[in-house]
């Protein structure tokens, strides 16, 4: 039975990687030897601390850096895979990093799925008896003493503008801005603003900590930055030690610092921070606080996928107004979802690996995804019988009271996968499409007068049907021939065309099976759609598929009562499913349908 992979990924023969630019320029940094002679104290810290460190032993370093506000979403996935695939190949290290430098949004709870979610994808941020775990809140002494030396030298002053007054000074992108009349205030002045803002004398908003750039300058995010602001708020990590926090993208930048980072890889959404990120670090070092060379920002795009939404906002929408079950629903793009519905660490490998990074945005169709987990679960997942719309069989001929053993391949190409035992008896369980009482045209599966094979057992000839009062099938009525079984000489003897599926009514096991469809009916949900009025703007809730799960009680073959919490099958014509991680109680699975055997929605929509 196939469960979730606990092997670390780096364990694993790994194919060669396709090359893509972030791997030329590693490749061209090592052929220089860049970052050769970068010194590691074992531990993240300021410049001098680390030059009294030893040579790095990890070639490069990459680092996955989540704000614990939220759970992680198949775009984190991609992100996942890249940066610790990339340490993995180059003989690096891969740090997890907790970007929790602010107060009011992080929880504890978040950061413990972070680590699962990681974990399950198959990477560990520990190698050789070093631990790259990390909470940047940890860093918040450092920073501060890196704002001190911005004031010192000159390249950071305490603002006390409003923030609809700082607003306005900012200007646009075709017009400059103005400096602020605090811009010119003294170092020293400067220094006791900001020591007693940090000692907690002022409320929140009332000053703010600016970098002092340039107000004309034509990127906007280099008229003078805000880097430090007031904010009394309890923080799950240092408590109260607190009321002043940095700016995420004065802090984001120190932190890779701090911890050697060499190329640090993000999206592409802060290409026009990079400016910014490299005239804080290059100030920094130049004081000495860091030491050289300092890390390399990389941008690269981020997963676009149809029929799902990744906006942080949306996905909380969803689950708070309980449009989804929760964040572990298996419908949405959440990895405790995607776990929940089946998919697997080895299937979002391929799908990274199959997108490959780009800098151009792109629209990846979702269709490629499911191919990814088919791919994977075709190999890995054993068969089982299902029938998820039961009708009853009664082969008329066949002994009350006998039954008989099937021996069934778990696996149809992996016979060192084994075998197990399917009980046959006198009334079994059928699908109900499997028979039709006035047959269309070239259906070939049972009808009055014909005769299908029942798969591992015999064939059998239809001869009727039993209906009830408002003439719905109830039963179906066939002979068998003794001498057709599978396996014996007289398999042969007898050619049909139809191939039924089927489960031994007496040893079936009962059990609840979802059925999980996509959950938006439409590839952009909340796109604007051809003949909408002018100004009229849909929601993406309105596009949620009202389809997306059916629950049903279906009838499973006997091995299936065993099956333990995330165990894997591939249900014979019906698709890849999972015993659910939640629900799921020993002697009495309950089965979340993972992903059809083929891609259906097209045809089926």
């Amino acid at each position: 039975m196939s469960t979730p992979d606990k092997d670390n990924i780096e364990n694993k023969d790994i194919a060669a990687p396709a090359t893509n630019f972030v791997r030329n320029i590693i490749d061209a940094d090592l052929a220089a030897g860049k970052f050769a002679q970068r010194r590691w104290s074992g531990q993240p810290g300021l410049g001098a601390q680390q030059l009294g460190g030893a040579l790095d032993p990890a070639k490069i370093r990459t680092r996955f850096p989540p704000e614990p506000n939220g759970y992680l979403h198949f775009g984190h996935a991609k992100s996942i895979c890249l940066n610790f695939g990339l340490a993995r190949d180059y003989g690096g290290r891969c740090h997890l990093r907790f970007d929790d430098t602010n107060p009011e949004k992080e929880d504890k709870e978040y950061v413990d799925s972070i680590i699962d979610a990681v974990h399950w994808l198959g990477f560990s941020w520990e190698k050789d008896g070093e631990s790259n775990l990390y909470h940047a809140s940890n860093y918040f002494d450092w920073m501060a003493k890196c704002a001190d030396y911005l004031i010192e030298s000159g390249h950071a002053y305490v603002d006390s503008q409003s923030a609809d007054e700082m607003r306005a000074s900012r200007g646009t992108l075709t017009q400059a801005g103005t400096d602020s009349p605090f811009r010119k205030r003294s170092v020293e002045e400067n220094k006791d603003l900001f020591r007693r803002m940090k000692a907690g004398e002022f409320p929140d908003g009332a000053h703010i900590l600016r970098a002092k750039i340039d107000m004309a300058s034509p990127n906007i995010n280099l008229r003078d930055p805000a880097i430090y602001r007031i904010r009394h708020a309890t923080h799950h990590n240092t408590g109260d030690k607190w009321c002043v926090y940095p700016m995420y993208t004065f802090a984001h930048p120190i932190e890779d610092a701090l911890e050697n980072i060499t190329h640090s890889i993000c999206t592409l959404e802060f290409a026009d921070q990079r400016p910014f990120y490299d005239w804080l670090l290059d100030h920094l070092a130049e004081g000495g606080l860091l030491q050289r060379p300092v890390p390399q920002q990389i941008e690269f795009s981020r997963l676009n996928l149809t029929y799902v939404v990744l906006s942080k906002r949306k996905l909380i929408q969803l689950v708070e107004e309980k449009h989804v079950s929760g964040w572990d629903d298996p419908r949405l793009p959440t990895l405790v979802g995607a776990r929940r519905r089946g998919y697997t660490p080895d299937g979002f490998h391929l799908f990274a690996e199959r997108i490959g990074v780009s800098k151009a945005d792109s629209l990846i169709d979702y269709v490629l995804f499911e191919d990814c987990m088919r791919d994977v679960l075709n190999e890995s997942a054993e068969r089982r019988v299902a029938v998820l719309d039961p009708l009853k069989l009664i082969i008329d001929n066949y002994p009350e009271g006998q039954s008989e053993e099937c021996v069934v391949h778990n696996h149809p190409f992996k016979p060192e996968m084994g075998t197990r035992i399917m009980p046959f008896s006198r009334e079994l369980w059928i699908e109900r499409e499997d028979f039709m009482e006035v047959p269309s045209k070239g259906f070939r599966r049972l009808f009055p007068g014909n005769m299908a094979r029942l798969r591992h057992g015999y064939v059998v000839e239809c001869t009727g049907c039993d209906k009830d009062e408002n003439g719905n099938v109830v039963a179906v009525h066939c002979t068998y021939l003794p001498d057709t079984k599978s396996g014996t000489p007289g398999a042969d003897s007898v050619k049909v065309k139809g191939n039924l599926h089927w489960v031994s009514v007496a040893d079936a096991c009962p059990a609840e099976v979802r059925l999980y469809d996509r959950l938006f009916s439409v590839p952009a949900p909340g796109s604007r759609r051809e003949g909408d009025p002018e100004g009229f703007e849909h929601s993406f809730i309105d596009d949620i598929n009202p389809d997306s799960v059916q629950v049903i009680t279906a009838q499973l073959e006997p091995a299936l009562k065993e099956a333990k919490q995330e165990d894997r099958f591939q249900f014979e014509r019906h698709g890849y499913f999972v015993a659910d991680r939640v629900d799921s109680k020993d002697g009495a699975p309950v089965f979340n349908r993972t992903v059809t055997l083929k891609d259906s929605w097209g045809k089926a929509k």
